[in-house]
């Protein structure tokens, strides 16, 4: 199993190559960049310019606020530089944030993303082969390149593997017919997603284009509670609590609650957050609660806990990775190497 950490959002661009070097020394397989109030691919690129061996996957860069060429030119240029370890991850966002937040135009997320992916393998081939690769569709169309503009030809670079992040079933199905892998949303990635939502959307968008799942990636966003010790383990599920409510309180995220039979729970979060109830949490986010949606472990148990979390989605076909956030402590590096390196006897 590959295992991948992430970026904060509130981690400052001079901080993410220092991060990126923890990740490596620790043994993760890769980084993902976010795109929250900076630039992913500058991110990216002081992660890449850091490291020496981790793949760097933006996870995820917003799609429909870019044009796919300039997207497939930055893409390009990060995969040359890192001999190959960038990755690309893209994403749609909601249609206020699109529209509202970044003055740009909104339509159907999931065909207009198959258009969009298709954009970027045509420009790929066209870099790669030095000669015009067009493509035309409903809500994109690249039909010139002039050799002036083109990078190509060029047989050194490989092009970047393609990563969707995605909830919902049309986008999850273009995923398996178009993309190279899928990264799934922290609050989305419970064993009944995984194994009822997500494999057979993956599996019907794989069999509309006639490819094999073979060589596609499943990566497991996860959230977990984790230490040292039980002592460290108790006081991270307290601070958890708190955030939890925050995060649950959100409509969207009702169905992630209903499927951990949780039913009428985001109801109550949203009305303690809205009343500032911060005292009656420990009643509502019980022990339970926690339990029934984040994985909680000390380190020395952490990797058998995710194994058997994971276990509905192995060997069916489709490789799986798994998001694994550093500890907040560098001190604790060592430990987490420790259940890095034993996912990975889980491959």
């Amino acid at each position: 199993m590959k295992v991948y950490t992430g970026t904060d959002a509130a981690l400052p661009p001079t901080a993410v190559a220092a991060l990126a070097r923890r990740a490596e020394a620790a043994g993760y397989d890769g980084i993902h960049v976010s795109e929250t109030i900076h630039d992913p691919f500058l991110l990216a690129h002081a992660a890449l310019q850091a490291t020496e061996r981790i793949v760097v996957r933006t996870s995820v860069a917003l799609a429909f606020v870019r044009s796919p060429l300039l997207t497939a030119y930055t893409a390009w240029d990060l995969a040359k530089i890192s001999g190959g370890r960038f990755h690309l991850g893209l994403g749609s966002q909601v249609r206020q944030n699109v529209e509202e937040r970044y003055g740009m135009p909104w339509s159907a997320p999931a065909d207009r993303m198959r258009e969009y992916i298709g954009v970027l393998r045509a420009a790929f081939d066209t870099f790669h082969t030095g000669e015009l690769h067009s493509y035309q569709g409903e809500h994109y169309r690249f039909t010139r390149m002039q050799p002036y503009f083109n990078p190509g030809p060029d047989d050194d670079t490989p092009a970047p593997p393609i990563y969707l992040g995605g909830v919902g079933r049309r986008m999850l199905t273009v995923a398996g017919a178009v993309a190279d892998g899928l990264v799934t949303h922290p609050t989305n990635s419970d064993p009944r997603f995984l194994a009822d939502v997500c494999l057979p959307a993956l599996h019907t968008g794989a069999a509309e284009t006639g490819r094999s799942t073979g060589d596609f990636e499943l990566v497991a966003g996860l959230q977990v509670i984790t230490g040292a010790t039980d002592t460290d383990v108790a006081a991270e599920r307290e601070r958890r609590r708190r955030l939890f409510a925050f995060l649950y309180s959100t409509p969207a995220y009702r169905g992630a609650l209903e499927r951990c039979g949780l039913v009428g729970l985001q109801e109550q979060l949203a009305s303690l957050v809205r009343a500032e109830d911060w005292g009656r949490l420990p009643h509502v986010v019980t022990d339970g609660v926690l339990d029934a949606v984040i994985p909680t472990a000390r380190y020395d148990r952490l990797a058998e806990t995710i194994t058997a979390r994971l276990a509905p989605i192995r060997d069916v076909g489709i490789a799986v990775g798994a998001t694994l956030a550093l500890p907040s402590d560098p001190a604790h590096d060592r430990l987490m190497a420790g259940v890095v390196s034993d996912l990975h006897r889980k491959r």
